[in-house]
């Protein structure tokens, strides 16, 4: 039924057991796994089925037998489709697995074989797979459990999907000894319910689902204490709504920062880090680098920037990627003279922290200044009344691009466009200054909660190419 060593396997389905121990079956018996996200459109599926050679799919028929025969239809390649439980488009393969009797496992795989592709967002074209061998999966949980701030008992609550960041802590989870708690997609009143019920000590969150807690009605009534560890990350958080979610929940929160070519862990801003008394710029800072890897700042030219200068972030070490699967130009232009260019800017403090300043493709470039959105989105989001905030470049004939802000208010707050550009142009100077605000009931994200600057932008750019920067 199942393919030989080096073979690949897919999984479609929502946050439930069966995909974790289909992904264990993976490691163990030596095939290359790729998880599908649950929230992807049909074509994005097909493309990465097609792409990554998948033979057999594994699904949850719960959710997706509808787009598992569809799927079947359309590409030649794809073999055969099992199911967790019964279902109407292929075998029943927890039923299948009722006839196999125990015996001693007996691992296939080796360390530099290939254990998963990890498919990018594709926010800039076509989803790339990132090649990852068990070796850096390994390195990784060792980072996680080095690293991190465990509580001394880990029961673990994932409500993002486990194809992505929560998936990858569950190994590190399971060897703290601790559990692993999962649902199907995220709910405000689930999340209390579920923190309850189980005394959940630690989750990861996104940004847009701490802010959806936080402003919950019934966030004073939930029973929280036990929570001792919110790992936060994938996009930036507003500073202001970080202080608030510390006034709410505590000193619990620990920033990670990483990447799909390197999993989970470069750098890590810890709960003692949070300090909005003694230290509140760092609030803004994505933490300081694990032990392990290194990572430097460098210029267009590849030279290390000054402490203070913004340069991209450049890894190197055990947990950084083999390659894009097929694509060997894309691996030359990201990894270049033995380092991974992770095209995130950032500034570091003489501490050692660094401070994202944006992606290099979101970078604005407006009458020649180098303008980062999320230094403005930080300010903004200071105001009392501002609850998200989008920046991002326009088209305008005098400026190359203009900086406008996107703005999602605080409900029954008021505050005029006026008044943020003035906030914005006293906190940072004149040409960072919005030139325009626009205010929106909610801001598009992608299908892992990041704000969408592809989706924002598309509307203004619409017949007309933007440099990536």
């Amino acid at each position: 039924m199942l393919e030989s060593k080096g073979d690949a396997i897919g999984t479609l389905s929502s946050n439930r057991p069966e995909a974790l121990l289909t992904t264990a079956l993976a490691y163990i018996m030596g095939l290359r796994i790729t998880w599908m996200h649950p929230l992807a459109s049909e074509d994005d599926h097909a493309y990465l089925l097609e792409d990554s050679g998948v033979k057999t799919l594994f699904v949850d028929p719960e959710a997706f037998s509808a787009r598992a025969k569809k799927l079947k239809a359309r590409l030649p390649g794809l073999q055969s489709l099992l199911g967790f439980g019964p279902n109407d488009f292929g075998e029943d393969f927890l039923a299948v697995a009722q006839e196999f009797s125990p015996k001693p496992l007996q691992p296939k795989a080796g360390p530099d074989d290939i254990c998963v592709l990890i498919y990018t967002g594709g926010t800039t074209g076509k989803p790339k797979g990132v090649v990852h061998t068990h070796r850096v999966h390994v390195a990784m949980v060792m980072a996680e459990l080095a690293e991190w701030d465990w509580p001394e008992e880990v029961r673990f609550l994932a409500m993002t999907p486990i194809t992505h960041a929560a998936g990858a802590m569950v190994l590190a989870v399971m060897m703290r000894s601790g559990m692993f708690v999962m649902n199907k997609g995220f709910d405000a009143e689930k999340f209390f319910a579920l923190v309850a019920k189980h005394r959940i000590t630690s989750t990861f969150l996104v940004p847009t689902m701490i802010y959806v807690l936080l402003d919950h009605p019934g966030i004073g009534s939930a029973k929280l204490d036990s929570l001792k560890l919110i790992i936060y990350g994938a996009a930036p958080m507003a500073p202001a709504r970080l202080v608030e979610g510390m006034r709410v929940f505590g000193p619990v929160f620990m920033q990670l920062y990483g990447q799909s070519e390197v999993p989970n862990c470069i750098t890590v801003l810890r709960k003692i880090d949070h300090d909005p008394d003694n230290h509140p710029q760092r609030l803004v800072s994505c933490g300081s680098p694990i032990g392990g890897i290194q990572v430097k700042l460098v210029d267009d030219d590849g030279v290390e920037v000054p402490v203070g200068e913004v340069g991209e972030i450049c890894v190197r070490g055990a947990l950084v990627m083999v390659g894009y699967w097929n694509k060997p130009e894309e691996t030359a232009t990201a990894m270049r003279h033995g380092w991974l260019y992770t095209g995130d800017l950032a500034r570091a403090d003489r501490d050692g922290y660094l401070y994202i300043v944006d992606r290099s493709k979101d970078m604005i470039i407006s009458g020649g200044f180098n303008v980062y959105p999320r230094e403005i989105e930080d300010v903004l989001t200071q105001h009392a009344a501002v609850a998200a905030a989008g920046v991002i470049g326009v088209p305008d004939a005098k400026w190359g691009e203009a900086v406008k802000a996107l703005v999602v208010l605080r409900k029954g707050a008021r505050v005029s466009a006026e008044e943020l550009i003035a906030l914005v142009r006293q906190a940072k100077g004149a040409v960072q200054a919005p030139k325009s605000v626009e205010f929106v009931e909610s801001l598009p994200v992608t299908g892992l909660g990041k704000p969408d600057k592809k989706a924002i932008r598309a509307k203004y750019w619409q017949g007309q190419q933007r440099a990536v920067h």
